[in-house]
C-alpha cells in the first residue's frame, strides 16, 4: 500500500492543520505562536525577532504570518511525543 499526499491539501487555509500533525496540537500550537509573535510585536520586534525567540532562524524577509506558521510547526513538533512514556 502507497500513500501519497496532494501538496495542495497539506495546508490549505489558517484553520486546517498540516497532514502530519494533530489538528487539536496544531490549533495550540498555532495559538501560542500568535502569543509569541504578539508579545515580540508589541516589544517592537520584528518576524525575524519572534522566530529567534524560540530557537529558530528565519530569513530577513519573513512575514508575520510566515513567522507565526514556522513557530506553530515548531512547537507541535517538539510536543507531538510529550505525552508518550516508554513502558
Amino acid at each position: 500500500m502507497v500513500i501519497q499526499f496532494d501538496t495542495a491539501s497539506i495546508r490549505s487555509s489558517d484553520n486546517e492543520s498540516p497532514a502530519h500533525v494533530n489538528p487539536i496540537l496544531w490549533q495550540q500550537s498555532l495559538g501560542l505562536a500568535r502569543q509569541i509573535s504578539a508579545r515580540v510585536f508589541r516589544d517592537g520586534g520584528t518576524p525575524t525577532d519572534a522566530v529567534a525567540a524560540v530557537g529558530l532562524e528565519a530569513s530577513a524577509d519573513a512575514t508575520w504570518d510566515k513567522a507565526v506558521e514556522i513557530i506553530a510547526a515548531e512547537l507541535s513538533r517538539n510536543r507531538a511525543g510529550a505525552g508518550r512514556k516508554a513502558a
